[in-house]
């Protein structure tokens, strides 16, 4: 089974891995995440992340990291090999999950998984009225549902 190590800016892979808990309480097991704290030298941080990657206990690993070109995925790309570990940029959550529902494919398949998963996982969701309940008025000075 390939493990499945988050790395991101913290406590943005803790975060992701408590959602991982709450959907998938019995399926942790080499699902490990490392934050990256603000100020530590990437060095330090590597060194961490080599000792977390080592004791994952899989030999296939998918390396999940927040930002292409950020500390965390800098950091990824001298830990993975990309023959026994490959790395993704740009976690989100439906990607998450969907990796560790498919964690037992091989891990090219895997790649493939959580590509799906986090490209389907983001769409733009129409506001409709719920099946048998009044439309609700829209008022046009009404933003709270923008950010």
């Amino acid at each position: 089974m390939n493990g499945i190590f988050i790395i991101a800016h913290a406590p943005l892979a803790s975060a992701l891995r408590q959602c991982v808990v709450h959907v998938f309480p019995d399926n942790l097991a080499g699902v490990v995440a490392l934050d990256v704290q603000p100020n530590m030298p990437p060095e330090e941080t590597l060194a961490q992340a080599r000792i977390l990657f080592k004791h994952m206990g899989t030999s296939h690993a998918l390396v999940l990291a927040d930002v292409f070109g950020a500390t965390p995925c800098n950091v990824a790309q001298k830990l993975v090999d990309g023959v026994n570990s490959k790395l993704i940029a740009g976690i989100n959550l439906p990607m998450l999950l969907r990796t560790v529902s498919y964690r037992h494919e091989p891990l090219d398949a895997l790649v493939v998984r959580a590509l799906a998963g986090g490209t389907q996982g983001v769409m733009q969701v129409a506001i409709t009225a719920p099946q048998n309940q009044a439309k609700r008025k829209h008022d046009p000075n009404d933003h709270d549902h923008q950010q």
